[in-house]
């Protein structure tokens, strides 16, 4: 499965799959404060990276929610993992916005960094309970909103771990692009 559509100057695609294959430029790492192995997306990130991402991820400091820091992809396919760290869904007026930071910071810093190419999660929809419906449509219009203005990015690529994730990515899409 997969959705194709130019945002601007740029591609923005939606696929189910696994992040940790994905021949972009970065991966995005749905991680914990601590940027350690843990699970979800960010335990499966680590193991196809190897000890070698969480011995450089401990001399970055941590990452505090919204935040974005960058690594070496190590043995992954993508040279690069953005680590951010998204909201643990309380149902408060500051969800959103801290979610739409982890995008935005994500993409700045891939922009910083001349990164062309970057594969997202569904960041905080896992563990962290961020309801899929909502973290879609916040997801993807900032994501809009930056490829409109930020034409150096080529590719964001959303990779949702289940064809239900991407049917909902897909609908919400849709209903963006309509607007």
């Amino acid at each position: 499965m997969s959705f194709k559509c130019k945002i601007g100057n740029s591609i923005l695609e939606l696929i189910a799959g696994d992040i940790t294959v994905q021949d972009t430029e970065a991966v995005v790492n749905a991680a914990n404060k601590a940027l350690s192995p843990g699970g979800g997306v960010s335990g499966a990130i680590h193991r196809a990276a190897g000890l070698e991402l969480w011995d450089e991820c401990r001399t970055l400091g941590g990452c505090r929610t919204g935040e974005a820091k960058l690594s070496r992809g190590h043995n992954l396919k993508a040279k690069y993992v953005i680590h951010t760290v998204g909201p643990v869904y309380s149902g408060s007026k500051s969800d959103p916005e801290d979610l739409r930071d982890c995008y935005k910071n994500s993409l700045l810093l891939a922009s910083r960094n001349k990164i062309k190419s970057v594969s997202f999660p569904s960041i905080s929809t896992g563990i962290f309970g961020y309801p899929v419906n909502e973290a879609s449509r916040v997801a993807l219009k900032t994501i809009t909103n930056f490829l409109e203005e930020h034409p150096e990015i080529d590719l964001v690529r959303m990779v949702l771990f289940t064809e239900g994730d991407y049917g909902i990515y897909k609908a919400s899409l849709d209903k963006i692009l309509k607007d």
